[in-house]
């Protein structure tokens, strides 16, 4: 059954909005790159180099799409830099897909007598708490049963948020007190929510990044515990990342994906910020798709990510 299939004008129009201050900047930058140019040479591709890189694509990305820009150029032997953002949009679309990402038309959850199960991970602070709320009631929303476990027992706050998100969703969450094994509280919610027919489980665990060996042995844990109630859960591994960070969520993503195995991310706080490059560049580099986008701070501004309607809103004129 499709999840978030439909994209609507009004997300559309969500999109756009928490794209803009990308876009301005993006564009104010490229207006100076090519002020007092006709064609696109040597000097506009590195002066184009640089935007890429201080909108934070980052520079392997970077790299790639002034390759492949350079290709066109010496093919079309002329191009001129009113053609630069039609060719540098086409360029940056054509990266998405040879790199496989996910076009989020339709996600569905596969049929199954159990619950699907995602378990997400990320930084303390990037919106992992706030994005599971999102995450929830959008599944709510769709007809599904969902459970929440409160896995990060080393903050009160994060407990608190996420029963909030429960109550405001309407959706139970297991939780213990605080310091409790996070294995168990995993253990805990997966039990009840399979004795209780749910649709969807999601796992919150603990934002802390300082010791990577122990990171990795408690998520570890985690997934081995979940995995004696329902076979092969998590389903999914989610890393919420935050866009407004820049480079620092570029690190989060090499950390997360050393200390377990991420299957997908939320990239969140996109309208807050002039750095939704990110998006590009993670997508690009570490071949995992992203699922999701945070465009704004409304219970439904967290939306599929769809790799044609973003770039679309971001050269928008």
């Amino acid at each position: 059954m499709g999840l978030f299939s439909i994209f609507t004008k009004e997300k559309k129009e969500t999109l756009d909005k928490g794209l803009e201050k990308t876009k301005e900047s993006f564009f104010s930058k490229i207006t100076r790159v090519v002020a007092g140019k006709s064609k696109v040479d040597d000097e506009v591709l590195d002066n184009l180099e640089e935007v890429l890189l201080t909108s934070d694509v980052g520079a392997e990305t970077t790299l790639r799409i002034i390759e492949r820009i350079e290709k066109r150029v010496a093919r079309d032997k002329y191009v001129g830099t009113d053609e630069l953002n039609r060719i540098l949009k086409e360029e940056i679309a054509a990266l998405l897909e040879d790199n496989d990402t996910l076009d989020g038309d339709d996600f569905s959850l596969p049929e199954s007598s159990d619950p699907y199960v995602i378990m997400v991970v990320g930084v303390n602070g990037v919106g992992k708490t706030t994005t599971i709320g999102k995450l929830a009631y959008q599944f709510t929303k769709a007809g599904k049963k969902v459970y929440l476990g409160a896995a990060d027992t080393f903050r009160a706050a994060a407990v608190e948020q996420l029963v909030i998100w429960g109550e405001r969703v309407g959706c139970p969450v297991i939780k213990q007190k605080m310091g409790a094994d996070p294995a168990s509280v995993a253990f805990d919610t997966l039990s009840s929510a399979k004795a209780n027919g749910a649709d969807v489980v999601i796992i919150d665990t603990a934002g802390r990044l300082h010791n990577k060996v122990n990171l990795m042995n408690e998520l570890s844990k985690i997934k081995q515990v979940m995995n004696k109630v329902i076979p092969n859960a998590p389903q999914e591994v989610l890393l919420v990342l935050d866009g407004s960070t820049g480079q620092n969520a570029f690190e989060q993503a090499r950390q997360f994906t050393k200390a377990t195995d991420v299957t997908a991310l939320a990239i969140t706080k996109l309208d807050g910020t002039a750095r939704g490059g990110v998006v590009i560049g993670i997508s690009d580099q570490f071949k995992i798709p992203v699922k999701y986008i945070g465009v704004g701070e409304g219970i439904d501004h967290l939306q599929v990510f769809r790799k044609h309607e973003f770039v679309d809103s971001l050269f928008k004129s």
